[in-house]
């Protein structure tokens, strides 16, 4: 088993959730979450009895001390957490949508994460006990300071020799500052070890080729062929990382889904079994959650499909949890990989 604490870096984020009738206007009540992808990631990692510690900015005000207090209630360890600015990111997301839908509007310019600069974080005090280092996309999408921030961190783990995962999400709305995530996120993805998407996102933001025949019709057997291709290329481009994973989330009727993952390492594509529903509740957080899953399973030095398979359904199970970040127990995953195994 790794020793050591997992360190994941991002903005914490609200959620704010109107109704898309309006109804919050008439009842004045609004609700909300606290989320952001990577504390999504400590959130269930520190649920499943993994030493999580996690790194944002905050200001000092009592709204920042009541989560401060909300975060080590849920055991993850607020002590990387640089007080500074003055004030948290918010997003608003209509209930139901998806974050890649058109509905997201955030509001995180001038919060005290995206007001972070190179040279301000005490890396020594941030890295002491961390085994792993997990960012995502988002944060560099942010303004240049901040992927500044993010390439600062990527040396000083490198310097540490501590294990490092990247996200590639995507977020359209974000990449404001003039730069094409192709510009920036490369130089970024030299430096991990682990690195997790899709065939579309690492095409988008890493410059990967996308085979428009292999994902135009949503044919598994293709697609699982692209998923090798784009691994390799991955390795190939980026000779640090050694494990590539990407899932594969498609709508099915009217308010389902069919999802499926691989997960590429030593030359062997592992593909997780298909998880197919016809209702589900709330897709945010689900990417993080199966992040999560894969270095739960890493963590624990299991098997790659072993970790790859829990990671799925950790995922998959997120997709009925009304939150950003999940509630499920290990033994509820395992019991869910046997419910679904076919």
């Amino acid at each position: 088993m790794v020793t050591g604490k997992v360190l994941s870096f991002g903005e914490l984020l609200l959620r704010i959730c109107p109704d898309g009738e309006g109804q919050w206007l008439a009842e004045n009540r609004l609700p909300f979450y606290v989320g952001g992808a990577e504390l999504n990631v400590a959130t269930a990692l520190a649920l499943w009895g993994v030493p999580s510690a996690y790194l944002t900015a905050l200001p000092e005000n009592f709204i920042s001390e009541q989560l401060l207090g909300y975060l080590q209630d849920r055991q993850i360890d607020t002590t990387p957490i640089v007080m500074q600015g003055d004030r948290i990111g918010l997003y608003y997301l209509p209930k139901g949508k998806d974050l890649k839908n058109a509905g997201v509007i955030y509001d995180r310019a001038g919060s005290a994460y995206a007001d972070l600069t190179p040279g301000t974080i005490d890396w020594d005090s941030v890295f002491a006990g961390v085994s792993w280092f997990h960012f995502s996309a988002i944060c560099p999408a942010l303004n240049q300071n901040v992927a500044d921030v993010c390439a600062e961190a990527l040396q000083e783990a490198a310097a540490r020799n501590i294990f490092v995962s990247l996200d590639l999400n995507y977020r359209a709305k974000l990449w404001q500052y003039g730069k094409e995530p192709v510009q920036v996120m490369p130089t970024l993805a030299a430096a991990c070890d682990l690195i997790m998407g899709n065939v579309w996102a690492a095409n988008k933001m890493l410059g990967m080729p996308l085979q428009d025949e292999l994902v135009a019709e949503v044919e598994k057997e293709k697609l699982l062929q692209h998923a090798t291709l784009t691994s390799e290329a991955i390795l190939k481009e980026f000779p640090k990382c050694k494990i590539v994973a990407n899932t594969f989330r498609f709508d099915h009727g009217a308010n389902g889904i069919r999802y499926f993952t691989t997960l590429y390492t030593q030359g062997e594509l592992h593909v997780s079994q298909e998880y197919v529903v016809v209702h589900i509740l709330d897709k945010v957080g689900s990417g993080d959650c199966f992040m999560a899953g894969l270095i739960y399973g890493f963590f624990h030095q299991n098997s790659p499909k072993t970790t790859l398979e829990f990671a799925t359904a950790a995922a998959f199970k997120k997709l009925f949890i009304e939150s950003d970040a999940t509630t499920t127990t290990v033994a509820e995953i395992h019991e869910t990989i046997k419910k679904y195994a076919h």
